[in-house]
């Protein structure tokens, strides 16, 4: 079968995407947390539950980017410290 003989350099240059999902897991925490930050703000001075909600996705938005980052972390450092 033709798969077989395969030669091509994929494993030689294959680069990881860690450095992009780096870059924007940073992204999604800063803007979670300026987003939390602003729409509790909005939900303070108003008193509309829609604005708490807002909050509460940004919140939720920043927390998975910042799991994403430790991950990350810890795949970069091999002994898990």
């Amino acid at each position: 079968m033709w798969l077989r003989d395969r030669s091509g350099t994929e494993p030689a240059s294959a680069r990881s995407p860690l450095r992009a999902r780096r870059a924007l897991s940073t992204v999604a925490l800063v803007a979670g947390v300026t987003a939390a930050v602003f729409f509790a703000f909005s939900a303070m001075s108003t008193g509309a539950d829609v604005w708490a909600w807002e909050a509460a996705i940004g919140a939720v938005v920043a927390i998975i980017a910042a799991i994403d980052l430790a991950v990350l972390r810890r795949r970069r450092d091999p002994s898990g410290r």
